[in-house]
């Protein structure tokens, strides 16, 4: 992915490119066919993305990734930058965003798993305040939950995980800026970008591509998309990102 120096103020008009990688099988465990930026192409917790969208959200985890991940200033992977993601997502696409960090909650965190920064560093005082001592992440954790209560735990990771997302507001509308781009028109830029990846879903299976090159170009007026593979195969796509 081309570096962005935060310093930098970039014409109105300008597009900010992203890189991503796509193959039909992943070998990172999952083996599923989609998209990965390449600023996370080597991060084991990063999963690849198609062009499917939820029945709450109707974006594609791609779109998150460039617009409330990346161009928002929150590296892929890690559960403050998640946390801070999220609730750029909720902003832009106003999905309630509790299912999500529910999720994060019951598969990650209440099992002791946190991602990158300690256990005790992420978790709230009100319950860093009751850890045990001893004990591995996971057995602090079940120990915690025994003490306090499942609901009350879960309550307060959940209060936490917005907490850090409204923290991180800020950060998002000023990396916005710098990179000369309005952060008012990310809903529209969400959708823009959605249709992109429909167009590109279609011509890669039409083609039966198995390894390909994108690079997204995303203005704030509209985004394009430049697509190559092997075999001389060479697609550019654009969409407006009229409101």
């Amino acid at each position: 992915m081309r570096a962005i120096d935060p310093a930098a103020r970039p014409p109105r008009n300008c597009a900010i490119a992203i890189d991503a990688t796509y193959r039909d099988t992943w070998q990172d465990g999952f083996g599923a066919a989609g998209w990965k930026l390449d600023s996370g192409i080597d991060d084991a917790e990063v999963i690849a993305a198609t062009a499917y969208t939820g029945e709450r959200i109707r974006t594609s985890v791609l779109v998150h990734d460039m617009l409330d991940h990346y161009l928002s200033g929150f590296p892929l992977s890690g559960h403050r930058n998640e946390a801070a993601a999220i609730a750029q997502l909720g902003l832009r696409t106003g999905a309630d965003i509790r299912p999500d960090i529910a999720q994060m909650i019951d598969e990650d965190v209440l099992h002791g798993h946190v991602i990158g920064e300690s256990l005790e560093s992420f978790l709230p005082a009100a319950l860093r305040d009751h850890l045990p001592m001893a004990g591995d992440n996971r057995e602090k954790m079940a120990v915690l939950v025994r003490k306090l209560g499942r609901e009350m735990v879960i309550e307060q990771l959940t209060a936490r995980f917005i907490a850090l997302g409204k923290a991180a507001i800020p950060a998002a509308e000023a990396a916005w800026r710098r990179q000369g781009l309005d952060i008012r028109r990310r809903a529209a830029l969400g959708q823009c970008l959605q249709r992109l990846l429909e167009r590109i879903a279609r011509a890669v299976e039409k083609n039966e591509i198995t390894r390909a090159r994108a690079t997204f170009q995303i203005g704030n007026r509209q985004c394009a998309v430049a697509v190559r593979a092997g075999g001389g195969f060479s697609r550019r796509f654009t969409a407006s990102a009229a409101r």
